[in-house]
């Protein structure tokens, strides 16, 4: 069984990408005194994703491979959206992973004083102004990369008319949407983001950390730069959509600068995965419209909805080295990160035995009564994790698809007649079906061979199929949770005009009462990892109570949908 909560990640990036190319330039050229310091900035709106495991991943390596530093910050520049639950579930979900941000724990509220002072300064040196037009047309003034904006009529203010401005839009004598800070930049400019972008604009909002002391709050372009800057960072690792804004960041910055010392903005593209939403916006819309049970639920891409799910760090993390870092968007196929835990829970996951869909087996001639421990491997990956003992008695419970009444040819397992081997125990013979008034099959009755015990026979027979199955007096009895891609499109958010959960797949959740697993689970706790032989792997809910066990698949023991595909 394992604990999460001492996961550390240690391991440097082995691979070689762009950015190591840049930060060894950066380093080679006596930049920033030789440092490397990254961050990593979430915006407290949501839930983490896969996506962000990445940059987590990618910022936190970055340090390590350097010997430097990384900072957790949390953008929280937009106080409508964001939530003191969102903040805390960010921690965990970096901790969990297996990152240490140390004393580095920063908020863009921290430097609220400091960004507002700083909008002062360059509303003093003529390098901002208010607008009182509303955003719909200060969007239609901006233009188009081809054709120069217009100016705001606002826009030559005197120094004192705008500080006075700002001053009352600080002290929320003005309604949201009144009036707006802009940077007095150049409307001419072919980048947009350059044409007199928003800095600050009026929120009558609760801020979670600064609560109604502010009614302004800056931009994030604003912010990020700036928070960057007096933290230290070295090296601003953004994903590609920002690159457009680093001339923004850039400018801003310059207006700082009193030492050599500067952040620079480094893009690279972000993860997206087939049959998976990774828009905050659509997440937050499957949560809030009931699709699915929260956050966290194991359909989610969230890093809780994976860890519920029973992903481990590990299979995270190394996800994100396999995939490495690039400048171009694509799709990444989600089996890949299927793998990727299959791969680690197969090194370390404890191995037993357990019946979804239960079919009752009565050996005949097994004494009334009788129990006897068998010897199991613990995990044949590992000598180390050893064996336990595996209770057989008379009645056990087999997997209904084990067993046909008038099996096909190629159909080895347990028919009338057929003898198969049970794992680690004895082969047995099916004798004789029981079925109920209405023709359905609710018993088998089989004999065992004595002499087969631990699976071979001294004859030397041979038997073409190997079961598992659990003892029913032992057994504890669970539920079992199969748990499927949330959707049955590789790109469900992909397509013009039609609702995203419009392709979500009906089967994505399968939950079954009655399964019986073997009595090693019973010491388990919430997390606890297993395969169940030949089922595939699982974990512990929190959901799960001493009386009944809730278990969740977190994949089949191979990739069925590419195998499905490959029927088609």
């Amino acid at each position: 069984m394992t604990d999460n909560k001492t996961n550390t990640a240690t391991e440097p990036q082995k691979k070689s990408n762009f950015i190591h190319m840049q930060i060894d330039a950066d380093l080679a050229a006596g930049k920033n005194g030789g440092r490397v310091h990254t961050r990593f900035p979430p915006e407290p709106n949501g839930y983490l994703h896969i996506g962000h495991a990445k940059s987590i991943c990618l910022n936190f390596g970055l340090a390590q491979k350097y010997g430097g530093k990384t900072n957790l910050r949390f953008d929280d520049t937009n106080p409508s959206k964001e939530e003191t639950e969102y903040v805390d579930s960010i921690m965990a979900d970096v901790r969990w992973l297996g990152f240490d941000w140390e004393d580095r724990l920063y908020y863009a509220s921290d430097f609220f004083p400091k960004l507002h002072a700083f909008a002062i300064q360059l509303i003093k040196e003529g390098k901002a102004y208010v607008d009182d037009q509303d955003a719909e047309t200060i969007s239609s003034q901006k233009g188009t990369p081809q054709k120069p904006g217009m100016e705001s009529p606002f826009r030559n203010r005197t120094v004192e008319e705008n500080l006075d401005l700002f001053e009352r839009m600080t002290a929320g004598e003005f309604n949201e949407g009144e009036k707006v800070l802009r940077a007095k930049i150049n409307m001419a400019s072919p980048n947009m983001h350059m044409r007199d972008p928003i800095i600050y604009r009026i929120m009558k909002a609760h801020h979670h950390r600064t609560g109604d002391k502010w009614c302004v709050y800056p931009m994030y372009d604003f912010a990020h730069g700036q928070c960057d800057f007096w933290e230290g960072i070295t090296h601003s690792i953004c994903t590609l959509e920002f690159e457009v804004h680093r001339p923004l960041y850039d400018w801003f910055v310059d207006q700082l600068m009193d030492s050599d010392y500067r952040p620079r903005q480094i893009e690279f593209a972000r993860l997206n995965l087939t049959y998976t939403v990774m828009s905050k916006r659509k997440l937050l819309e499957l949560v809030k419209d009931g699709h699915v049970n929260g956050w966290d639920d194991p359909r989610m891409p969230t890093i809780s909805g994976l860890r519920r799910r029973g992903y481990t760090p590990e299979s995270i993390r190394n996800f994100s080295d396999k995939i490495g870092v690039t400048k171009v968007d694509g799709m990444i196929d989600v089996s890949l990160l299927e793998f990727s835990v299959r791969e680690h829970l197969n090194k370390t996951a404890q191995r037993v035995m357990g019946v979804i869909n239960p079919l009752k087996v009565v050996i005949t001639n097994y004494p009334d009564g009788e129990t006897e421990e068998l010897d199991a491997v613990n995990n044949p990956e590992d000598e180390l994790m050893g064996t336990r003992k595996v209770p057989f008695s008379k009645v056990l419970y087999i997997e209904r698809d084990d067993f046909m009444e008038d099996p096909p040819r190629k159909f080895f397992r347990l028919g009338p007649g057929r003898e198969v081997r049970l794992r680690y125990a004895y082969f047995i013979t099916c004798t004789d079906v029981i079925k109920d008034a209405d023709g359905n099959i609710t018993e088998l009755l089989c004999t065992y061979d004595p002499a087969s015990k631990g699976g071979n026979s001294p004859d030397g027979r041979k038997v073409k199929a190997t079961l598992h199955w659990v003892s029913a007096e032992h057994a504890v009895k669970s539920e079992v949770r199969l748990y499927d891609r949330l959707f049955n499109d590789e790109d469900p958010a992909g397509h013009k005009d039609v609702d995203f959960k419009e392709f979500m797949n009906p089967d994505s959740l399968k939950i079954l009462p009655d399964c019986y697993l073997e009595p090693f689970v019973k010491e388990s706790k919430p997390f606890d990892h297993f395969q169940f032989e030949r089922l595939g792997y699982f974990n512990m809910d929190p959901d799960s109570t001493p009386e009944k066990p809730v278990f969740n698949r977190t994949v089949a023991l191979r990739d069925s949908w590419a195998k499905a595909q490959n029927k088609q």
